[in-house]
């Protein structure tokens, strides 16, 4: 049986009650992975952390906003379709550029998400930060496994 993919574009988010997997690519991108770990409800958010390399690493407010939006969204959507969801898991997957300030902004970003959702009852498990050649993400939430690849 073939499972159907969603595809998960910069800067948005997917949601799905089905057992599918939610896919992406990242580059200079983190992924936020929820899924409930006793159902098959799970959701796939994608921001993209970009280091400028004229300015040290700093978030603007307006962005920071925008991101924590977009991660309460996503949360807003996923307990809307699983109402039931108790147990909710999360992994944070990143791409780091290769900028000088890459790190420091990334390590900013992860930071403020795993608060965010340790603050929304969501068990975050390690996170899974690398840099080098783009990365493929394939999310499988009815089974709570996260695979990447270059």
């Amino acid at each position: 049986m073939q499972l159907r993919e969603i595809h998960v574009g910069p800067d948005r988010f997917e949601v799905t009650a089905e057992d599918a997997f939610l896919v992406t690519e990242l580059q200079s991108a983190l992924a936020v992975c929820v899924y409930d770990a006793t159902g098959e409800a799970g959701a796939l958010l994608q921001l993209r952390c970009i280091a400028k390399t004229s300015k040290p690493a700093d978030a603007t407010d307006t962005t920071l906003a925008t991101e924590m939006l977009l991660l309460d969204r996503c949360l807003e959507a996923l307990r809307a379709i699983a109402p039931g969801a108790r147990h909710l898991q999360g992994r944070i997957v990143a791409h780091l550029a290769d900028a000088p300030h890459a790190q420091a902004l990334c390590e900013s970003v992860v930071s403020l998400v795993r608060r965010y959702l340790e603050d929304g009852d969501v068990r975050v498990l390690p996170e899974d930060i690398a840099g080098g050649p783009i990365r493929t993400l394939r999310f499988r939430p009815s089974m709570g496994w996260v695979r990447t690849g270059a």
